[in-house]
């Protein structure tokens, strides 16, 4: 199983690279970017369900069956189930109108990635990487804890806040304004890069790292190209407004 854990860490940053730089030439035909010629489709409510579901199964798994469950690991389960839980039973169905036909080759995609990065992160954080309770007072893990809390926070508000927004708005699409939105275009995006670099932190480990580069991958591109489209298709768009982060890009 090491050498699978070794294929698939190297997989996932390998990956990650591409995804980068595929992802500034062609968006990902889902949400705002929906377009047909992506083959067969399924409702975006069951499509997130199916694809995140390895995340929270895969850590839960490796984490029942650890040779030595302690206060830090824990600690990881909750904190990876406070995630994926919500994304995975909540968000999908408490967003009311657009249910809209999400391309069964990028679930497919999702569902891969979602299970090789649960077994680097489940295997690796529970199983190879070894933490004493004294890993409780590190630095490492208090800031990774801080900075998880922080993200989640921003991610979940964010979410909340576009799930009103188009209650609202169901016709279409509209420009989001107060809070972080007055800043930038994608503060959802924000925060979850922020609780993976905690989790990366927290963990102090190649499995978390490779999560949030790939993280970075993927949102970095489409927060740039969500920015970019809010500006081609409103006019009045602020153009103080960044895409990603805060009074930089």
């Amino acid at each position: 199983m090491t050498n699978f854990y070794n294929f698939s860490l190297v997989l996932v940053f390998s990956v990650a690279a591409l995804v980068f730089i595929l992802l500034f030439f062609i968006s990902a035909p889902y949400g705002k970017f929906s377009r047909k010629g992506w083959g067969p489709a399924v409702r975006s409510k069951w499509a997130w369900l199916i694809m995140e579901l390895p995340s929270p199964a895969l850590i839960i798994l490796f984490f029942i069956f650890s040779p030595d469950i302690n206060a830090p690991q824990i600690i990881f389960v909750i904190v990876w189930l406070l995630h994926y839980i919500h994304r995975t039973f909540y968000y999908p169905f408490s967003q009311s109108g657009r249910n809209k036909p999400y391309p069964l080759v990028i679930v497919l995609m999702a569902i891969t990635f979602n299970s090789l990065n649960g077994f680097i992160n489940g295997y690796g954080v529970f199983h190879l990487y070894s933490y004493s309770n004294s890993w409780l007072l590190s630095w490492q893990f208090i800031s990774g804890v801080a900075l998880f809390i922080c993200g989640y926070f921003i991610n979940k508000t964010s979410d909340e806040k576009l799930r009103m927004l188009r209650s609202q708005n169901q016709q279409g699409y509209v420009i989001p304004k107060g809070w972080l939105f007055d800043y930038i275009s994608c503060p959802h995006y924000f925060g979850e890069l922020i609780e993976w670099a905690g989790w990366a932190m927290m963990t102090w480990s190649l499995p978390g790292l490779a999560f949030f580069v790939f993280t970075f991958a993927n949102l970095f591109p489409r927060a740039i190209a969500s920015h970019r489209w809010y500006k081609n298709n409103f006019p009045e768009y602020p153009v103080n407004r960044k895409a990603v982060i805060p009074f930089l890009i």
